[in-house]
C-alpha cells in the first residue's frame, strides 16, 4: 500500500506562490486621495499610502514577488506620517497610531469621490474607543 503526500492547498492562501499578480491601478482614486485629511493627524496635503502586509480579514493578499498593493489599499496619510510608516515595521507603526489601516481603507474605497462621507470615515478612525 502506497501512500501519496499531498502538497497543502493554495486555495486560502495570502501570498503569491507561482506567479505574480499585476496590482490593480486606480488612477483617479489616488488622485481623490489627495483631497483628504491625513488619516492619523487631519492635516494637508497628503500621500496615498499603500498598506503592503497581509490580513485574511479583509481578503488583503501579502506583496510578494515584486507585487504592489492594489490602489484600495491606500490610506491618505501627511508626508510626516508616510516617513514614519516607511521608518518602521508597518504592523507596528499602525498600532501606534491606533488605527486599522485596511478597515480604513476599505471604507474610505466604498464611499469613493465622496469627500463628506470620506471625512467622517477619517475623523472617527482617529477617535480612541
Amino acid at each position: 500500500m502506497g501512500f501519496a503526500v499531498n502538497r497543502p492547498s493554495t486555495a486560502f492562501s495570502l501570498s503569491p506562490t507561482d506567479r505574480k499578480r499585476p496590482a490593480k491601478k486606480d488612477a483617479d482614486y489616488l488622485k481623490w486621495l489627495h483631497e483628504l485629511p491625513c488619516v492619523v493627524t487631519g492635516v494637508r496635503p497628503v500621500d496615498p499610502a499603500h498598506v503592503s502586509y497581509a490580513d485574511p480579514r479583509y481578503g488583503k493578499r501579502e506583496r510578494g514577488k515584486s507585487e504592489k498593493a492594489d490602489d484600495r489599499w491606500a490610506v491618505p496619510l501627511c508626508r510626516a506620517e508616510h516617513d514614519k510608516q516607511h521608518s518602521m515595521d508597518e504592523r507596528a507603526y499602525w498600532q501606534s497610531v491606533g488605527i486599522d489601516p485596511l478597515q480604513v481603507a476599505l471604507a474610505i474605497y466604498g464611499v469613493k469621490g465622496d469627500n463628506t462621507m470620506a471625512e467622517i470615515i477619517i475623523r472617527n478612525a482617529r477617535q480612541k474607543p
